[in-house]
């Protein structure tokens, strides 16, 4: 399932994993934390960094200020 929809918008769950980058998260502490299986947390990662809404930091994952921007 996409995280951003072909006009821009987020689904709910990108908007839910962006919600909680606050401070940086690894993939494992997000998938506890919303309860939602490990490869799709990676899977919506991946897209949300190609997207530029979160960015890599070492082995864990931060909100940019584009993705403040969509929340």
């Amino acid at each position: 399932m996409a995280c951003v929809n072909p006009d821009g918008t987020l689904s709910e769950s990108a908007k839910a994993l962006l919600a909680i980058l606050d401070d940086p998260k690894t993939p494992e502490e997000i998938s506890k934390r919303l309860e939602q299986p490990l490869f799709k947390i990676r899977s919506s990662l991946r897209e949300m960094t190609s997207a530029g809404l979160v960015k890599e930091e070492g082995a864990k994952y931060i909100i940019t200020e584009k993705g403040k921007e969509k929340v």
